[in-house]
């Protein structure tokens, strides 16, 4: 057999059926060969014994802000600390770069900074906005992985939030187009109606503002957009659910047969409102923390299987947009960094529920693979398909500090947190981009990853 560029030995490999100690072969960028004992030559060989050999994360909700805003994140700081959380493939949302990604121009302009920063492999999402309709033919033909659209305000005057008819408008157009809308699901009625009242009264503290945000205005707008999906046929994909209430009816939809995933993210299975209570505002996000019980509710609902996938929503911004000397908590960025630490926290829970390790593959690689047209070459450790693996040791513990963090700002609502695992090794189409807590190099090693094309479905 000719000779392969590495071999990963002794590792005990996650596959959709369980663990199997296997030796993994890479020429090329890809799984060559799965065996035993693999005696071939190779230019490299990794000793795998008693770790864990993930397939590479599939993160398919960050925000990087390049074009625009690099200083809040960029694809070479965003991409570095993507990869050492064992993420080999990220999809960057639309909203927060200048231009934000809205038209095919703007595709471009972000995919070509994408393919001469990123260290690991990107998808697009382009955006569903009041009066960009004409433009998500071109975006989809482009290769953009889905649409993104907000049923609340975005504090981003550069991307707004879509009224009704423009919601409808799209997703008849979206389904035609054979992509999925990613919706970020709650009522802006209720919660800028909730947010005036408090502003009114001049109250600003953690337990107000979850009040402006409560678990029924994500339930509202979850309700309705899937009302709409019976009417237009658009696929949906709810990101970041944080309530059992708003899981259950997307539970009932899928139940009739509605073409819709879900996620949630790691900050609302390892954290709760009380960390916005002591923290302050680095543990604001929208929708925000739930109290303990609900936060135990998603728990329970993670083991059960009921979410289709994990993403970290790794949205940033400069220290001062996160000041904690902020007298009014209304005013801070809302989105929690730690792109970083998604496959960490998942195997953490898998540790402490006894969840076995296909259940994290399958909710951070195959899944979200499946789900957007990537599964030909990404999501599962398979001959054939792009050598993407995260190496993760149970033996080491990693605690979270401004010096292991890869983010261009180093405020976190995982600073000083513990993991039972340490990400030893991050494979990129075979490159080493992540090895024993050091970046690689500075090589851009990753590039625009498009989907499968579907066949758009004419009038």
């Amino acid at each position: 057999m000719e000779k392969l560029d590495l071999i990963i030995k002794n590792g005990n490999v996650v596959l959709p059926a369980g663990l199997e100690q296997l030796d993994i072969g890479i020429k090329d960028g890809l799984i060559h060969i799965l065996g035993k004992n693999l005696l071939n030559e190779s230019e490299k060989i990794w000793d795998a014994t008693n770790q864990y050999i993930f397939p590479g994360m599939i993160d398919v909700h960050v925000h990087f802000s390049e074009p625009g805003r690099e200083h809040w994140e960029g694809f070479h700081t965003g991409s570095q600390m993507m990869a050492a959380g064992g993420c080999t493939t990220y999809f960057d949302m639309p909203l927060n770069g200048i231009p934000s990604t809205v038209t095919e121009e703007a595709l471009f302009k972000k995919a070509n900074l994408g393919n001469e920063k990123s260290l690991v492999d990107f998808s697009l999402w382009g955006g569903l906005v009041p009066g960009n309709e004409g433009d998500l033919e071109a975006l989809a033909k482009s290769g953009v992985i889905g649409f993104k659209a907000f049923l609340s305000a975005t504090g981003n005057q550069e991307f707004e939030s879509v009224d009704d008819i423009t919601l409808l408008n799209g997703m008849k157009q979206i389904a035609k187009l054979g992509k999925v809308l990613a919706l970020h699901s709650e009522s802006a009625a209720m919660t800028d109606w909730l947010k005036e009242q408090k502003e009114k009264e001049g109250k600003f503290t953690a337990d107000d503002y979850l009040e402006t945000r409560p678990i029924m205005a994500e339930v509202e707008a979850v309700q309705r957009a899937i009302y709409y999906s019976e009417i237009t046929g658009c696929p949906l994909h709810f990101v970041h659910i944080s309530s059992a209430e708003a899981l259950e009816i997307i539970q009932q939809a899928k139940a009739r047969g509605l073409n819709i995933t879900v996620e949630t993210c790691p900050h609302y299975l390892l954290f709760n409102h009380q960390d916005l209570r002591e923290r302050g505002t680095v543990a604001k996000c929208a929708p925000p923390l739930r109290e303990k019980d609900e936060q135990e509710k998603l728990i329970n609902l993670l083991i059960d299987q009921k979410f289709d996938m994990i993403s970290s929503d790794h949205s940033p911004c400069p220290y001062e947009l996160k000041d904690p000397k902020v007298h009014n908590l209304f005013q801070a960025w809302g989105g929690i960094s730690g792109g970083q630490f998604t496959l960490m926290s998942i195997i953490e829970l898998a540790v402490k529920h006894e969840i076995p390790f296909e259940s994290v593959a399958k909710w951070t690689a195959q899944n979200p693979a499946e789900r957007f047209g990537l599964s030909d070459r990404k999501g599962q450790i398979k001959e054939g398909k792009d050598a993407d693996f995260a190496i993760v040791t149970l033996s080491k513990s990693f605690t979270v500090t401004e010096d292991n963090f890869y983010a261009k700002h180093k405020e976190s609502l995982y600073l000083g947190h513990t993991f039972p695992c340490v990400i030893t090794g991050t494979i990129n189409r075979g490159n080493v981009v992540y090895e024993n807590g050091r970046v690689m190099g500075s090589t851009p090693y990753g590039c625009w990853v498009k989907p499968v094309v579907t066949e758009i479905v004419s009038n």
